[in-house]
């Protein structure tokens, strides 16, 4: 089920516009803004909404389906399922009061054109200043070193390294030099097995000590032909698309990328003073991805409809079709010569060509 973006005007005159992401019937985060959508290069001052009175009058004004919702650093991103205006984030801070009495909150709605314009565009979300706790399997040979970082030896589920915080898991490494990669490919399956045991714990990712040139050049490959070795890399990436494969290039460069990569996880894992941003995105549940709502119109003109239809029977057949977006549709595929339209007015019909 896709989480809906829902628009909604109040009786405030300050804050007329409520703005809601639902979910199977529950709120995933709400806030109370002083319009619609911000201007361009604008952003928009809000308020969380903590509580909904069940008994305040609500004006419905738009309903869209969301593609993705994620939490990035203190903030929300939000992409709608609709050709413009469709990208967004709201910004999260907390602020301490000057007279010492606690910390108030501030939500900024922001678009993507504020974005890239906003002075702070190139910083970075995370913090690079974290503690670090990582463990490094008892199995492993010559191990990569971690300045800063306290380390320990214990026994790993998956992986040659391990970033823990207060005793749980959040992410591992599976080192892998050029000749361990290339003999682990007598054993594909046993490989992949591994693999899929790695892809399954909270983050995870594969660092090699080469680079994927390496894995190209006859000379190097033996006994493998260097074409069945790009299969199999190709065939990694396609069997666990959720696990990164880093072609580091050497040992040093291997272990800065994980030390990197690790400072970067424990500074995200530590943002907890915004835990309702966090919450909002744990609640969220990913759709199917199917292309969103201009794919479901292509595929209904393509395979569900009948050789000839109206764009009434568009907006019928897919659900949240508005007529304005199946037109749009529409005519894309008659210029890519897929459609032909017959006639016009109500009794126009389109005919696949």
């Amino acid at each position: 089920m896709s989480a809906i973006w829902s628009v909604e005007r109040t009786q405030s005159t300050r804050f007329p516009v409520r703005i809601a992401i639902e979910q199977g019937g529950r709120v995933l985060f709400a806030v109370r803004a002083q319009s619609e959508w911000p201007a361009p290069g604008g952003q928009i001052f809000c308020l969380r909404e903590r509580e909904l009175d069940l008994t305040e009058p609500l004006a419905p004004v738009a309903r869209v389906p969301i593609v993705t919702l994620k939490r990035v650093g203190a903030k929300i991103a939000v992409v709608l399922d609709r050709p413009t205006r469709k990208r967004c984030e709201f910004l999260v801070l907390r602020k301490d009061r000057k007279d010492g009495s606690g910390a108030y909150e501030q939500v900024f709605f922001r678009t993507e054109t504020a974005i890239r314009a906003h002075r702070s565009r190139g910083r970075v979300e995370l913090s690079a200043r974290a503690e670090l706790d990582i463990a490094i399997d008892l199995r492993e040979r010559y191990p990569w070193r971690f300045p800063g970082a306290r380390t320990a030896r214990r026994a790993l589920p998956a992986g040659d390294y391990g970033l823990y915080r207060d005793e749980t898991l959040l992410a591992v490494a599976e080192r892998k030099t050029f000749a361990n990669l290339l003999h682990d490919f007598g054993a594909l399956r046993a490989l992949h097995q591994g693999l899929a045991e790695l892809e399954s714990q909270p983050r995870a990712a594969l660092v090699i000590e080469a680079q994927y040139a390496d894995f190209t050049d006859p000379a190097r490959t033996q006994p493998w032909p260097a074409p069945h070795v790009a299969r199999v890399l190709a065939e990694i990436a396609a069997l666990h698309p959720r696990l990164p494969v880093v072609y580091a290039g050497n040992r040093k460069l291997a272990n800065y990328w994980t030390l990197r990569w690790f400072t970067a996880v424990a500074a995200e894992a530590a943002g907890t003073q915004l835990s309702f941003v966090s919450e909002a995105a744990a609640r969220y549940e990913p759709a199917p991805a199917d292309g969103g709502i201009d794919q479901r119109i292509r595929a209904a003109v393509r395979v569900e409809l009948p050789e000839s239809f109206r764009a009434a029977d568009v907006c019928a057949r897919v659900a949240g079709a508005e007529p304005r977006r199946v037109a749009r549709v529409l005519q894309g595929l008659r210029r890519e010569g897929k459609l032909v339209l017959v006639g016009r007015g109500r009794g126009a019909r389109w005919t696949r060509s």
